[in-house]
């Protein structure tokens, strides 16, 4: 029997929320937090010593025993380092305190993290500041309860080093510029608006006995070897399909621990590929969206281990069957419940939101490459622009009817009329007639709207959305900087917004695709339009420096050319290491295993056949032989294209430049990883399976 569970009982359980921190403050402690949280008010030191007092004893009677600086270096990942509440014990007994000053602040060694020359390796001092925005929240495991507070992590002459600190700059540059559009059109109730973000998680989930006999899997997080299996998505039984006994008890741990850190958990469903799934949650604001994102993949690594499985976030641990993405909704809300992307029942008379789609048309445009930029990693070189995950061209899906009303606006200057949803009659007289939404959908489309947000498509399932979310807020702030620039200068502010929204609309429509962006012909009228097409992740990162990029993103202190320039050299230090790991690990693989198999089934092949014809010499042994024969030709061509990658990836490993070494990767050292899995992809086909030194596709996707 399953037991049965309270949501509301559990959820938010471990979290230092608002609701605690009401009930246990007091009051004017209380408002003075709040007044920090919502309008980035200085907290003073007495204030941050009685809410770690009041941390330290809500996490202490809920079994904690250290504390931690929960931040998030660039390196994609959390980071973290525990201190007990104990202190030097005063007349033989021991004393649990935690000071203001540790809650705000703490000093992690900041040299072993990627800083791409921000600092230097001798100089060691980093700080950890308090996100008072991001609640603090218990996380349980094998180190027992530990009371993790989400910080910020910047060097000691102050660059941010990490992917929190950018983005909570750009929270606030979108917001304030949002509020100037608000106030334009005569709204005096708004004080704050923030991004609303929903992160779509896919995910593999494998048997872990399995996984530990796949050293790619293990050292990569990906197969970099393996024949397709005799079935795989073709059928498409798997999408939406009944959800197997096994990943329903990992889903429902899974659920119970996402709802105990207060992350709102909504969807759960198998997607398109064999042993692939998916959780959607429910909007929150950016910030803490990121937060729970990192936590959420977290704690489905944590979780399948319970269940002896591995749960696997590459965005392509499989060739030949899906990959892996994260769909990020965003959206702009204020304070007082205004979606400023709600374009409302008649959207052509809607100016206040024909106003913000113009200027995200324009931000989008103008930052394309810096978007697709944002979305870039290792993993996801094999998902854009692969006819399987929106294309690595970035364009805006608006669907059928606001794509009516912007060509209303560039072609005659007003838009008299909208396209109604109407309704949808099943033909089935006891079924209900449906209302229909106005448009379809467009799963091709990297930037989407979806009735009221864009739907950004791109994102690595294995990526953080900081930098995304980021970027698309600075861009937006940009666009909307520019266009209050200009209408709070005015003499008649109805003609001059009639005139900008149609001016940003003709200029920019280029973006803007309904059709399909699979397509061979899309990339061509891409290229007609002008749009960029940077298909991997190497070639996008230049789009950081670019002048146009620092003029963004230092107009509102997101990032100095400095800290870009930083993020630059890390990403091609990560790509190059990436890349080498997974060529040495084919190395390894090919020549440990696959090689000494493949020579033990031939040679057991050879003597067999000369014991038959030492037997009996009139037997045909053509079948044998010709197996022989193409075994022994793949093994050669295996050697050589061997022999090939060892030789690319000395030379890449010996590059003096992260820059040159990340291109010479991408450019030899990956062509000749392909060329080693073509000849060992076919020998799996051939080669007993008792020889064969790994599991199969068909054991990792399907025997779960």
């Amino acid at each position: 029997m399953n037991e049965k569970i309270n949501v509301t009982d559990i959820f938010g359980a471990d979290v230092f929320s608002d609701s605690v921190m009401r009930e246990r403050l007091p009051k004017k402690v209380y408002a003075e937090v709040k007044r920090t949280v919502e309008t980035g008010a200085d907290m003073s030191l007495a204030t941050a010593d009685v809410v770690a007092n009041a941390m330290k004893d809500w996490a202490v009677e809920r079994g904690a025993t250290h504390y931690t600086h929960w931040f998030q270096p660039l390196t994609g990942i959390t980071a973290e380092k525990h201190d007990s509440f104990v202190t030097a014990p005063k007349n033989g007994k021991t004393i649990l305190e935690f000071s203001g000053k540790e809650l705000i602040k703490g000093e992690p060694d900041a040299s072993s993290f990627p800083s791409g020359g921000l600092r230097a390796t001798f100089e060691a001092r980093g700080y950890t500041a308090w996100d008072c925005t991001s609640p603090a929240f218990l996380r349980e495991d094998a180190t027992g309860v530990i009371l993790c507070i989400p910080t910020a992590f910047c060097s000691y002459t102050g660059e941010a080093l990490d992917k929190k600190t950018p983005l909570l700059r750009s929270i606030e540059a979108v917001g304030s510029q949002a509020l100037r559009i608000l106030k334009l059109f005569g709204n005096t109730t708004s004080t704050r608006v923030t991004p609303s973000v929903g992160a779509e998680q896919e995910y593999f989930l494998i048997d872990r006995d399995k996984y530990l006999q796949r050293k790619d899997l293990i050292y990569a997080g990906r197969t970099l070897f393996g024949a397709a299996a005799p079935k795989g998505q073709e059928l498409e039984d798997h999408y939406f399909g009944t959800i197997r006994e096994r990943i329903g008890a990992y889903m429902k741990d899974l659920n119970i621990e996402l709802w105990k850190l207060g992350i709102p958990a909504k969807t759960q469903h198998n997607e398109a590929a064999p042993a692939q799934h998916e959780l959607a949650p429910i909007y929150e604001q950016a910030n803490i969206a990121v937060d729970h994102n990192q936590l959420v993949m977290e704690t489905m690594k944590k979780v399948a281990g319970r269940h002896n499985m591995t749960c696997l976030l590459h965005e392509k641990p499989f060739a030949g069957v899906n990959g892996s993405g994260k769909h990020n909704n965003w959206s702009l809300t204020s304070d007082d419940g205004i979606n400023m992307l709600d374009p409302g029942k008649t959207p052509h008379e809607n100016i206040q939101f024909l106003l913000v789609l113009a200027c995200i048309m324009r931000g989008i445009d103008i930052h394309a490459d810096l978007l697709r930029q944002s979305a870039s990693n290792v993993g996801n070189d094999h998902r854009l622009g692969a006819n399987e995950a929106p294309p690595a061209i970035i364009s805006m899906f608006l669907g059928v009817q606001l794509e009516d009303v912007v060509k209303q606006l560039v072609e005659t200057g007003e838009a008299t009329s909208s396209i109604r949803g109407g309704k949808l009659d099943t033909g089935v007289h006891s079924l209900p007639v449906l209302a229909k939404d106005a448009t379809d959908r467009n799963r091709t489309s990297p930037f989407a709207f979806t009735g009221n947000k864009f739907e950004f498509r791109m994102v690595g399932s294995a990526d953080s959305i900081a930098d995304p979310n980021t970027t698309l807020n600075a861009i937006v702030a940009e666009a909307f900087c520019q266009a209050a620039d200009r209408l709070e200068q005015a003499p008649d502010f109805d003609t001059a917004v009639h005139d900008l929204i149609k001016e940003y609309m003709s200029e920019h429509q280029r973006i803007i695709f309904n059709g399909n962006g699979y397509s061979d012909e899309w990339v061509a009228e891409a290229a007609r339009r002008g749009l960029p097409n940077i298909r991997s992740m190497v070639d996008a990162t230049a789009t950081l420096t670019t002048d146009k990029a620092v003029a963004l993103f230092e107009k509102f202190g997101i990032f100095t050319r400095a800290e870009l320039e930083s993020r630059e050299e890390v990403l091609y230090e990560t790509y190059a290491k990436a890349i080498n790991i997974e060529a040495l690990t084919m190395i390894d693989i090919a020549t440990k295993q696959i090689i000494p198999a493949v020579i033990s089934y031939t040679t057991e092949l050879a003597t067999s056949m000369n014991a038959v014809t030492g037997a009996c010499p009139e037997a045909d042994i053509s079948v044998q032989r010709e197996i022989l024969m193409e075994v022994s030709a793949l093994l050669s061509d295996t050697k050589v294209a061997l022999s090939s990658l060892k030789e690319r990836q000395t030379e890449a490993a010996s590059c003096p430049e992260a820059k040159t070494a990340a291109f010479y990767y991408k450019d030899e050292v990956v062509p000749a990883m392909t060329a080693l899995r073509s000849p060992v992809d076919r020998l799996e086909m051939l080669v007993d399976k008792k020889y064969w030194p790994m599991p199969s596709y068909g054991d990792l996707i399907f025997e779960v």
